[in-house]
């Protein structure tokens, strides 16, 4: 896959993220209003509700993914090297050097987000700019750069948004239905109990579900990431060493959340919570290993 094509890819695979998940916040809010005796109104809540939702997270993701993030922003004195690193990788790469901003966790991790290359962050931890040798920061850092080039930061920052708000719903829809709702209890034997049996169905997977729309972003865009970011260097060691050091750092980024993690370079739990195991279970990262050893055979 090209670099063009990648772009237009992304660009497609944006609105096309965006279309379905109000589709499937209509179908969701619908089901569940019904059961829970709402009617329309719910549905036509939730609906407002996403709509906004998706106008938010493609406008200002990146600043609620700062903000979630509690990143602070880069200082050229005293963050130097990432600061460097980036103007000059950004001019090798043909566009605009992104925003940097820090966050202060002793975990390795880094990522990147924005709707355009225009209005790009980069993020890294104190973690991996402390532990890094400057040959492996540039091999992340064009690793990042790549994911903005590509638009596969607006992909992500879209959809970080949205599955939080489809989680949101369920969560809303599950405290009404410990209040009780607007049910007809005489109701629930019949039509009325099926569908809040299938309410509560729903409650409970539809977050499973919004969180494998994640893996539209097909596992390719890492490697393609990979690859552009080991060209842009001219040193795919850097980007694989790296990889080795971060594959060995088990400390947990306590800044990630789950709508977040598939923002990160590596998965910031490290296998340490239930979260953990989720984001592996639908993971769009392929294994550390298979990376470096494909950098290394470059």
């Amino acid at each position: 896959m090209t670099i063009h094509s990648a772009i237009q890819s992304n660009v497609t695979k944006t609105y096309a993220i965006m279309a379905f998940f109000v589709a499937f916040v209509i179908l969701v809010s619908y089901v569940l209003g019904v059961s829970l005796g709402y009617g329309n109104s719910f549905m036509w809540l939730a609906v407002v509700f996403s709509v906004i939702s998706s106008f938010v997270s493609y406008y200002w993701g990146d600043s609620l993914i700062l903000a979630m993030s509690g990143a602070r922003p880069a200082d050229r004195k005293r963050d130097f090297d990432f600061y460097t690193v980036t103007e000059n990788l950004a001019i090798a790469g043909g566009i605009p050097k992104p925003r940097l901003y820090v966050i202060e966790d002793t975990a390795m991790n880094a990522f990147a987000t924005g709707r355009n290359p225009e209005h790009a962050v980069v993020v890294a931890t104190t973690g991996i700019l402390t532990q890094l040798e400057r040959r492996e920061l540039e091999g992340v850092i064009a690793h990042e750069l790549s994911h903005i080039k590509n638009f596969d930061t607006r992909l992500m920052a879209v959809v970080a948004v949205l599955v939080g708000t489809v989680a949101f719903l369920a969560d809303m829809f599950m405290r009404s239905l410990w209040w009780g709702g607007h049910r007809d209890r005489d109701n629930d034997r019949g039509l009325g109990g099926i569908l809040l049996l299938v309410g509560i169905v729903l409650a409970l997977v539809s977050p499973i579900i919004a969180s494998l729309i994640k893996l539209a972003a097909s596992r390719n865009r890492e490697y393609l990431a990979d690859a552009w970011g080991a060209k842009l260097t001219r040193y795919p060691e850097g980007l694989a060493r790296a990889l080795e050091k971060l594959g060995r750092d088990k400390e947990v980024l306590e800044a990630a959340t789950n709508a977040t993690a598939h923002l990160y370079i590596t998965n910031p739990f490290k296998g340490k919570n239930f979260g953990a195991w989720f984001a592996n279970a639908f993971n769009t990262h392929p294994p550390l290993e298979d990376r470096i050893k494909r950098l290394r055979a470059m």
